[in-house]
């Protein structure tokens, strides 16, 4: 479990990578000191486990499913990530509850200055709509935002940021058109579950011979 607070800025050191899987090792700083073996860690919103480390990097397996569904796919060497350890049990909770499991790749539409914030505009899968609402939390790249605006019509959500998410975040490093990571709010996602099983399973429920067998009929 992740708070959407990122940490730090890690560098992509070293990439091996196959058709399907990829083996990243990131050269980061400030949170290589509390890092274990085992240890799950965000990586632009990206739930992966550290399977070993050293003094100045920790290195990471990425799946062909994670893969498939993320952007951690077009990563080159060099390129800055958002990192961010994992919640500690006593630690205090500044963002909203992420897991690190991507629901979505959303595309940058538009990055605009205002006054001392920017806006920034995604686009995203329609499916992904009703999750979204306004003052709503998502997760973009693992970062824990505010959604400021949303477009129905045209499949999208906005975003301000303040000057110091966008100087300590790959954010800034974006443009229209590159893809960002999208983990839509998991207390809305389970609620929206809940109440369509429920719904669906008492519909399936209530049948001509269901009333015959309680009488009704």
């Amino acid at each position: 479990m992740f708070t959407g607070i990122i940490e730090e800025k890690a560098n992509v050191l070293k990439m091996n990578k196959t058709s399907d899987t990829m083996v990243l090792t990131l050269k980061a700083k400030d949170i290589i000191s509390g890092i274990a073996l085992g240890d799950s860690i965000s990586v632009n919103g990206v739930c992966l486990t550290v399977t070993s480390f050293d003094e100045e990097s920790f290195t990471v397996d990425v799946m062909p499913e994670t893969m498939t569904a993320t952007s951690l796919k077009k990563l080159k060497e060099g390129a800055a990530v958002n990192v961010e350890r994992a919640m500690p049990a006593d630690g205090r909770f500044g963002g909203h509850f992420v897991s690190g499991h991507v629901d979505a790749l959303g595309t940058i539409s538009s990055m605009v200055p205002y006054e001392n914030a920017y806006y920034v505009d995604i686009t995203v899968p329609e499916n992904l709509m009703p999750y979204m609402m306004l003052k709503g939390s998502v997760a973009v790249d693992g970062i824990s935002l505010t959604i400021f605006g949303v477009d129905d019509n045209s499949h999208s959500f906005t975003i301000s940021l303040i000057p110091h998410t966008w100087e300590e975040t790959i954010i800034s490093e974006k443009a229209p058109g590159d893809p960002v990571n999208i983990e839509t709010d998991m207390l809305i996602k389970y609620t929206d579950r809940l109440l369509n099983t429920r719904y669906h399973s008492s519909a399936e429920g209530i049948n001509e011979q269901k009333l015959k067998e309680n009488g009704f009929m």
